[in-house]
């Protein structure tokens, strides 16, 4: 495989991009490397750092994110951790209420109809955000397992309702109506008694 830099930047960081989906989509975040996602688009690791920095940048744009979870989590997880799920949602609605919003629900529509898209977007809910928020309150990973699957659910519920369908009364809801309803039903999930079998 032909290695260094292709002609045109673009082409470059287009073939580094559809490489990188491909990897993470393979191999999850934890099991891609810059160097794996290098060898597949035929560059050299260095180039991918030149363009992207660090590997959570370039799944970040990879996924075609219009946020970066460094960028938003430290205000989520920063506080009461009783009020770990209103943080969550009142971020989650700044996001998607914001000009960013527009992009994420490309994002989201992307997942809907492209199994690559599927694996790296279920990879960035689970693993770059919701394991992130579990990882203040539950030790147990049994536990957080089925926590951030609930989680997850709530969220991408709340997501299709609220700004892919637009159902009312909740497509046009306050937001800080929102995170009343929906807080607490994720903070249930985060720290609340689970059911045993």
């Amino acid at each position: 495989m032909a290695r260094g830099r292709r002609p045109g930047n673009q082409d470059t960081r287009e073939a580094v991009l559809a490489a990188a989906r491909e990897v993470f989509a393979d191999k999850g975040y934890d099991g891609a490397s810059i160097r794996a996602i290098a060898a597949a688009a035929g560059v050299d690791p260095a180039l991918i750092h030149h363009y992207f920095g660090t590997k959570e940048q370039l799944f970040v744009a990879a996924l075609r994110s219009p946020v970066n979870p460094a960028d938003v989590l430290p205000g989520v997880i920063n506080g009461d951790p009783d009020r770990l799920g209103e943080r969550l949602i009142r971020t989650l609605l700044q996001v998607w209420d914001s000009p960013a919003g527009g992009a994420a629900a490309a994002m989201v529509r992307s997942a809907v109809t492209n199994d690559t898209m599927a694996r790296m977007l279920r990879e960035f809910i689970l693993k770059r955000l919701i394991t992130r928020v579990l990882a203040e309150v539950v030790s147990d990973p049994a536990e957080a397992g089925v926590r951030g699957t609930l989680v997850a659910t709530q969220i991408a519920g709340l997501i299709m309702i609220r700004y892919l369908i637009k159902v009312e009364p909740l497509a046009s809801a306050p937001a800080e109506q929102v995170v009343a309803l929906v807080g607490p039903t994720i903070q249930r999930y985060l720290t609340g008694a689970l059911p045993t079998a």
